[in-house]
C-alpha cells in the first residue's frame, strides 16, 4: 500500500509563489507516473501536472509557463513549483500516483490565492 502525503499549501496573492511537495511511501521510480491535479469548488477533479520516470513531463494548458513538476527519487518525492498564481487557481490540490493495476491519492492540500 502506497501512501501519499501532500505538504506546502496556503494562502497567497495573486501573483504569488507557492511549493507544493508530496512524500511517497514507496520508491516513486517504480511508479509509471506521478502527478498533480486540483479540484475547485463545484467543479470536476482536473490534472494539472504529470511526469514520468523518465522526466517526460506535461501541464494543463492554464498552467504551461507558471507551474513546474519536478521529483526527486532519492527522497521519493514529487515537487509542484507554482509561479505567478492566480485567483482561478485556488483549489485542493492532490497528489497522484500509478502502479498498474493501482492508483493511488493523497488526502490533498489546499492551495487559496486571494488579494
Amino acid at each position: 500500500q502506497v501512501q501519499l502525503e501532500e505538504s506546502g499549501g496556503g494562502s497567497v496573492q495573486p501573483g504569488g509563489t507557492l511549493r507544493l511537495s508530496c512524500a511517497a511511501s514507496g520508491a516513486i521510480f517504480s511508479f509509471n507516473a506521478m502527478g498533480w491535479y486540483r479540484q475547485a469548488p463545484g467543479k470536476e477533479r482536473e490534472l494539472v501536472a504529470i511526469i514520468t520516470p523518465r522526466d517526460t513531463t506535461d501541464y494543463a494548458d492554464s498552467v504551461k509557463g507558471r507551474f513546474t513538476i519536478s521529483r526527486d527519487n532519492a527522497k521519493d518525492t514529487v515537487y509542484l513549483q507554482m509561479n505567478s498564481l492566480k485567483p482561478e487557481d485556488t483549489a485542493v490540490y492532490y497528489c497522484n500516483a500509478v502502479q498498474p493495476p493501482f492508483e493511488y491519492w493523497g488526502q490533498g492540500t489546499q492551495v487559496t490565492v486571494s488579494s
